[in-house]
């Protein structure tokens, strides 16, 4: 099967991207995190705070900041347990320790890199152990130079007392949903990445999202073995002023990942997965081959394209107040239904504020964005709204720009879309609004190869993320689901007249609490 195929079996023919005969050995299901052996160990504060209500200041950062950041961004933050009916009289028991992003089947299959610069932390490249809350030292050293080469020179890394890198690693999730697993890993980054911008804004750093980098010099600096886990973005943390660019800032040297790899040294460290018979992924290691920079030269830029809205009846929505809320108190309550929706009205101005958020996390810095032009989505939102205040059921598409809804078809489309999913694990009749995140048909290979098909499942990973909590803080719950027809959803939106197609589907609306027991780790 070749790339293009894949790709296209992703999304509209899921039944050929994996054998038929696949079974999962849950026996020898892999860990969902990393745990790394005979490295120096930082242990990190547990005391993290119970409000991230006020924005902080900005000041640099000690330890203990950092600890309370990476807990709030991706730490181990509740136990649950769960009962679900079988034939027996004895009901089966499912347990996961949870994380405030949420994860296909909860295997968050992405890693957590950190380099710092602080006072009472030597300086170098740090894991983070998510099972312990603690920092694994990797790599002792100053990289400021070497990981601004990688990013082609774009970024002042000497001004950051950090940078985040956020890996994948390939086996978390394909033991369970093999080659579907990789469109699985660029939406959980972007989720992942969606919550880290949250929590930076907090905490008072400013950050940037660099998609486009040296794979295998930052794979190298990690000690990544290639075949077996990627970075997949590199994100700085500063709180001075900065420079961030687009091109080069004003050096046009080309660097190549060959090149840097000769200057540092291979690591190869002890980690510890608890599956032992990993099975070859083929081809996610040939897409992430293929997904690779070697040079600096091959950066580019994307010139988002006109969307077409042609002469659709217009519903203005009212311009909210921003909305203020207690990130902390959003996230220990964000919840996914699955049966536990039940059907209710949802008023005109909870629907601009939820559309009118969500959109507001897009206005990030990022190496994709043409230097001095206005910032346009690269992702859209359509929705089949049902039961809204003063709005006609229907399929609309929202045009973020003017903060309006675009009437595609009116009318009730949940039999069509409960229809086309292939699990009933949730009722759509009872549910008022169904989203669906939609991007470029051709996944922006054109302009950046297959490593677009991966920026574009963050992107839109990152809009579901923004989508949930601010549906949580307007008390509704939202379920992130891939278990649809695209096919379907894109007939009833008409994107072919937009040369789109439905990337992921988010059903909306109220809920009732479930019958679970439910536990928060946090002191």
């Amino acid at each position: 099967m070749d790339l293009e195929e894949f790709l296209h079996n992703l999304h509209f023919d899921i039944d050929k991207v994996s054998p038929t005969d696949w079974e999962v050995d849950w026996e020898d299901a892999p860990l969902p995190y990393k745990l790394y052996r005979s490295l120096p160990v930082f242990p990190l504060s547990l005391e993290v705070p119970l409000t991230l209500e006020e924005w902080e200041a900005p000041k640099q950062p000690s330890l203990r900041r950092i600890s309370h950041f990476l807990w709030y961004v991706f730490g181990l933050t509740q136990f649950s347990q769960s009962a679900f009916p079988t034939r027996e009289q004895v009901p089966e028991i499912s347990q996961a320790f949870r994380r405030f992003v949420p994860s296909g089947g909860a295997l968050y299959p992405n890693e957590l890199y950190m380099y710092l610069k602080m006072e009472d932390l030597p300086v170098g490249v740090y894991h983070y152990d998510v099972a312990h809350h603690r920092l694994i030292c990797l790599r002792e050293g100053n990289f400021d130079s070497y990981i601004a080469r990688a990013l082609g020179n774009r970024c002042d890394v000497s001004a950051c007392f950090g940078t985040v890198f956020v890996s994948t690693m390939f086996w978390k999730n394909f033991y369970k949903y093999n080659n579907f697993a990789y469109r699985l890993q660029g939406l959980d980054a972007g989720v992942l990445i969606g919550q880290l911008l949250e929590v930076a804004k907090r905490f008072g750093f400013a950050s940037g999202v660099y998609f486009q980098y040296l794979d295998r010099a930052i794979n190298h600096l990690l000690g990544l073995t290639d075949e077996e886990e990627s970075v997949y973005a590199v994100i700085p943390l500063t709180v001075e002023t900065t420079s961030w660019f687009t091109s080069g800032g004003g050096r046009n040297e080309l660097v190549s990942a060959t090149e840097l790899c000769r200057e540092l040294q291979t690591i190869q460290h002890n980690h510890y997965v608890r599956s032992k018979r990993i099975k070859e992924h083929p081809m996610l290691t040939k897409m992430n081959e293929a997904s690779m920079l070697e040079s600096t030269q091959s950066f580019r830029q994307i010139k988002v394209r006109e969307k077409w809205n042609g002469e659709s009846h217009v519903v203005t929505l009212p311009h909210m107040k921003r909305l203020s809320y207690d990130l902390a108190a959003v996230c220990q309550k964000r919840f996914s239904p699955d049966m536990d929706f039940i059907f209710g009205k949802v008023s005109q101005s909870q629907l601009a504020t939820l559309l009118q958020e969500a959109f507001s996390a897009f206005l990030y810095r990022n190496d994709l964005d043409e230097a001095n032009n206005k910032h346009v989505s690269r992702v859209s939102l359509y929705g089949c709204l049902n039961n809204v205040e003063g709005i006609q059921d229907g399929a609309y598409h929202y045009d973020s720009a003017e903060h309006t809804l675009r009437q595609v078809d009116l009318g009730d489309h949940r039999l069509s879309l409960q229809y086309g999913m292939s699990a009933g694990n949730v009722n759509l009749y009872q549910v008022p609004l169904c989203f669906h995140v939609a991007g470029d048909k051709d996944h922006f290979i054109s302009e950046l190869g297959y490593r677009g098909y991966r920026i574009q499942q963050m992107e839109a990973g990152m809009l579901v993320q923004r989508l949930l909590l601010v549906a949580s803080a307007l008390e509704l719950g939202g379920h992130p689901l891939l278990g649809f027809d695209a096919a379907l959803s894109d007939e009833i939106y008409k994107m072919d007249k937009h040369v789109e197609t439905s990337l992921i589907q988010i059903p909306i609306g109220p809920y009732r609490p479930r019958p679970w027991l439910n536990g928060r780790l946090q002191s």
